[in-house]
């Protein structure tokens, strides 16, 4: 797998943190405080915040489908 900065994992992580909240409240509806949390607080974020997982480099919404799924 290819070896990126924390800086660089930090800033790819962020970014598909970001698009999973946005799709969370244009599906769901709710509020921005409520993605912000339901996000933050799935099993889902902590295999994120894991490099080993390379979850951070897949597309938003492939990583997107595995939330909507935790979320069910």
């Amino acid at each position: 797998m290819m070896q990126v900065s924390q800086v660089e994992f930090q800033n790819m992580k962020e970014q598909i943190v970001m698009d999973l909240i946005a799709r969370l409240m244009e599906d769901t509806g709710i509020a921005m405080s409520e993605a912000f949390d339901k996000v933050y607080t799935s099993s889902l974020f902590q295999k994120l915040s894991d490099p080993k997982t390379g979850l951070y480099f897949q597309s938003s919404g492939y990583v997107y489908s595995y939330l909507k799924d935790e979320l069910k």
